[in-house]
């Protein structure tokens, strides 16, 4: 997740760090926290660039883009 977010052309800027908080070989989730460090909020930017889905594209592309 460091090096997927990291390089990110619309989120490297604001990533931080990638930590796993639980995983279950069972059902194999994993559950992990991501930080970032947000300039102050501009018109549009929490809604838009640090929206959930926005972000979890940003993985999605990554492993589309390595098949």
């Amino acid at each position: 997740l460091t090096e997927v977010y990291s390089s990110s052309p619309a989120l490297g800027r604001y990533f931080r760090s990638a930590q796993v908080i639980s995983f279950s070989n069972e059902s194999s989730t994993v559950i992990y926290q991501l930080v970032f460090s947000v300039p102050p909020s501009t018109e549009g930017f929490m809604e838009n660039v640090m929206n959930p889905d926005f972000i979890r594209n940003i993985l999605r592309q990554n492993i589309y883009d390595e098949d």
